[in-house]
């Protein structure tokens, strides 16, 4: 029998526990099955309980987990503190999040509100309500950032800047918590092939309908490009199931590294947001971004183009 074998079959007694946020699709939902195939008991947060039932074929407890509802993490808190088996918390990933897409000046504030609601706010909710458990434990909290965490570019500030908000917080409560025995770890994935990236696309229409005539002239070409740039920024990365290896590999090395990226694109526009000056990092975003402009041949270049 493989060692493989044998971790999955471990008693209830013997498993730890490990919560997956936004385990619904995609990342989430790899995250859980690739934690519940090392031999955990993966607490697996979804919005519906029809996106939990794949999971449970898997041996995955689903949980309806909306991080901005204090109802729905008293429950999980509840479920943890009173798990039949006595359980510790091994791990707590704060995967759900929510993308948006758009030029700072032209996404509503509410929009910008949402998006840190649930990305920034929404993940120190959860994760105030069971540092307890953790601190018990000694567990560890595994926070999903992404490369936008360290480079914004045109077209992505709302995004990035919350994914910047979960960098700092998390580099602030290793440093708190790390006294107690918990450790903190970043992943920041690049590209991965999943449904969140027409998630983040979705509201981009109904933004480029209420520009005004001088939005429209300085972000038309922009806002157009994004589609593009994000479909081939997706079809490039990596799969979920590669991805949650990588966030396993966070989640249960024994010594972990603060930060783990996911994908070759990510590990080097992150190293090279490090050692490049500002404004040779915005040239070199911006001409990518171009490769995806609407074709003006003749017309001269939009202006949303000219301030890099």
């Amino acid at each position: 029998m493989s060692k493989e074998h044998l971790v999955s079959e471990k008693s209830p007694q013997s498993q730890e526990i490990v919560v997956v946020t936004g385990a619904s699709t995609g990342m989430g939902a790899a995250t859980a099955r690739e934690m519940a195939r090392r031999g955990f008991h993966v607490l697996a947060g979804v919005r519906r309980d029809s996106d939990g039932e794949a999971l449970l074929a898997a041996g995955i407890e689903p949980v309806l987990l909306d991080i901005t509802d204090q109802e729905h993490i008293a429950a999980l808190v509840a479920r943890i503190d009173h798990d039949p088996h006595h359980r510790p918390v091994r791990a707590l990933i704060n995967n759900a999040g929510l993308p948006c897409a758009g030029p700072v000046e032209v996404v509503p504030l509410d929009a910008w509100r949402r998006v840190f609601e649930v990305n920034v706010f929404g993940t120190v909710a959860l994760t105030q309500a069971l540092l307890p458990a953790l601190v018990r434990s000694k567990g560890r909290v595994v926070n999903i950032s992404s490369m936008n965490g360290k480079v914004s570019m045109a077209g992505y500030g709302v995004y990035a800047s919350s994914k910047h908000a979960v960098e700092a917080l998390s580099d602030a409560l290793r440093s708190e918590v790390a006294p107690y025995g918990v450790q903190v770890v970043i992943v920041e994935p690049g590209g991965v092939k999943t449904e969140m990236a027409r998630v983040g696309l979705s509201g981009l229409s109904g933004l480029t309908s209420r520009m005004t005539p001088e939005q429209t002239e300085r972000y038309g070409a922009l806002t157009q490009a994004i589609p593009s740039h994000v479909a081939a920024f997706t079809e490039a990365g990596t799969s979920s199931d590669a991805a949650a290896r990588k966030i396993a590999k966070a989640a249960t090395d024994r010594r972990p590294r603060t930060r783990y990226t996911i994908g070759a694109t990510a590990a080097f526009l992150i190293r090279a947001a490090a050692l490049l000056p500002d404004r040779v990092l915005d040239r070199m975003t911006m001409s990518d971004l171009r490769k995806h402009y609407p074709d003006r041949s003749g017309s001269g270049r939009a202006a949303a183009g000219q301030h890099a």
